[in-house]
């Protein structure tokens, strides 16, 4: 395998490096994977049990890319054979007055997402009393929610990408990226020493992004690797039912002081997932894995907003994952340039909301990858050039 020359190397097989090397390889590309630690492993951004897919953003470039990706989960399903999106509705609430709740209002309307604005009785109309909102409080509900089960994604995409011709190989950290002098393209340099050639590279190395691309070129990307907490509650006797998925009970985001987010029961029978958006900053090698931030708001809140039906005393279940934050949380898409012009795409800032756009985000990369352009959507939100990054290039 040393010194093999391909057409594309993805550095990184979470979800969008698994799911660039699935496009890769279906184009019939030569297509090599490469993952620092054992594929599925539980160190970065794209294990665990569940993530929410939502339409609703307060960003309007994110419509189309969440479309897509609702179409392309349900066909990458249907190729391996087993279930990876779970529909659900999908709620937002928050204050009247927060600005976001008023976005999202605005976002629906724009798309003409079909919408229900609802006041507190409403709410607990709607959702059998399982939700609770104060009087001052709207919602915001849609037919657009689910879940999408994120290591049954990462191992289609591999086993997809492998089915496709496409060579993975874990326990490969790269280490370097270098022009390669000789002709075309670059080289690829692993921890253990071997050299791998391809045309391009594509870096999906999620918070070891910044880290990696400063070595590489000298750029500082601001990618900032945050530590999050996944958290999962006991509901109370004889109320179990009532919060699973196909019940009606939806994906759920909260906006105010504190953004809040969870899902229906699904991975966990008798447990539901609420957590916090966000994290403490963390070298991705070094973590403290614990503890949770912001733990009384957040008690708090599935004390009052699910109608007393949920143990809050203390989660029962907290996983640790990581963030990789941008300053706006818009996403990362682009060529690294200097040097290396398009012969390198960055993939990477992904900033907790990504994981449900991997499908087109794979395409995207892929096409950026291969054909130095990708179709049918505006990058422009996603360069580096937004950021005002050195190079020593």
């Amino acid at each position: 395998m040393e010194d093999s020359q391909f057409d594309v190397i993805i550095v990184g097989a979470g979800v969008m490096g698994s799911a660039t090397a699935y496009y890769a390889a279906k184009r019939g590309l030569r297509t090599l994977l490469l993952e620092q630690y054992d594929f599925l492993h539980h160190c970065g951004s794209s294990h665990g049990e569940s993530r929410t897919i939502r339409v609703s953003y307060i960003q309007k470039h994110y419509y189309r890319l969440v479309m897509e990706s609702y179409n392309l989960w349900q066909e990458l399903e249907a190729q391996v054979g087993y279930q990876v999106y779970f529909k659900a509705q999908h709620f937002d609430m928050g204050p009247s007055h927060d600005p976001t709740i008023r976005s999202v209002v605005d976002y629906c309307q724009t798309h003409a997402i079909p919408f229900q604005l609802l006041r507190r009785g409403q709410v607990a109309e709607k959702f059998g009393g399982r939700i609770d909102i104060p009087e001052d409080w709207v919602g915001i509900s849609n037919e657009y929610g689910g879940i999408i089960k994120p290591t049954k994604a990462v191992a289609m995409f591999q086993t997809l990408a492998y089915k496709n011709g496409a060579v993975l190989m874990d326990n490969a950290k790269v280490v370097d990226i270098k022009k390669n002098r000789e002709c075309e393209g670059v080289e690829v340099v692993t921890a253990s020493g071997k050299r791998f050639r391809g045309k391009k590279c594509v870096v999906t190395v999620g918070a070891w992004a910044q880290r990696l691309v400063k070595t590489v070129s000298g750029v500082e990307l601001p990618i900032v690797p945050l530590e999050a907490h996944v958290c999962y509650w006991r509901i109370k006797e004889g109320q179990q039912g009532k919060f699973a998925i196909g019940t009606g009970f939806p994906t759920f985001a909260s906006f105010g002081n504190t953004y809040i987010y969870g899902t229906p029961t699904l991975e966990f029978p008798g447990l539901i997932k609420v957590g916090v958006h966000g994290g403490k900053q963390c070298n991705p090698d070094k973590r403290s894995w614990g503890p949770a931030v912001m733990m009384e708001a957040l008690k708090k809140w599935v004390e009052e907003r699910l109608s007393g039906m949920v143990d809050s005393s203390e989660p029962v279940i907290k996983q640790s994952c990581m963030y990789s934050m941008t300053p706006d949380e818009d996403f990362v898409i682009d060529f690294l340039g200097g040097e290396f012009g398009k012969d390198v795409v960055i993939g990477g800032g992904f900033s907790g909301h990504g994981f449900k756009m991997a499908p087109v985000i794979g395409r995207i990369l892929t096409e950026l990858a291969a054909d130095g352009e990708a179709k049918g959507v505006d990058l422009k939100y996603f360069r580096i050039g937004r950021f005002r990054v050195t190079s020593k290039i």
